[in-house]
């Protein structure tokens, strides 16, 4: 029903215009493009806000997800740094009893920190004899060398 009288009112509207003086037609065209420039701006200010919408729902999004994912990797970070303090507390127990063991050991007589040799004390090979140092069968002391004691 709405499509007959939107024909009737364009061809009346038609013949308005071309029966109209031109200073009435010229109003026409300038309101025509007034009309034309403030749909363009509606239409491009509407898909702007659309789009701005759009952004801002994504940026809230990602911000979710973000802090979502920020307060997981807190979490392991935080599980890794306790795991790694109870494995460096056990290595400080095992160093302190291995160094009590070794003061003790010290006291009983054993081989303690201070009887354990050092670099400086490691042969070097200038120090290895050769074959030439070795001592031959004429050179080992018989019975007879030996020294008694005379009154």
């Amino acid at each position: 029903m709405g499509n007959p009288i939107k024909k009737a009112a364009t061809k009346t509207a038609k013949k308005a215009y071309e029966h109209a003086p031109e200073s009435v037609k010229d109003k026409l065209k300038d309101k025509a493009k007034e009309k034309a420039v403030e749909k363009v701006e509606e239409t491009v200010q509407s898909k702007a806000k659309k789009a701005s919408g759009k952004l801002e729902d994504a940026k809230e999004k990602n911000a979710d997800k973000v802090h979502g994912k920020a307060d997981n990797a807190e979490d392991k970070v935080q599980d890794v740094l306790l795991s790694v303090r109870e494995k460096l507390k056990k290595a400080k127990e095992a160093g302190e009893a291995f160094q009590e063991k070794m003061s003790s050991s010290d006291d009983r007589g054993g081989k303690g920190a201070k009887n354990l040799k050092g670099v400086s004390n490691i042969k070097s090979s200038q120090s290895i004899k050769s074959s030439t140092d070795i001592k031959s069968s004429e050179n080992i002391k018989s019975s007879k060398d030996i020294k008694t004691i005379t009154s």
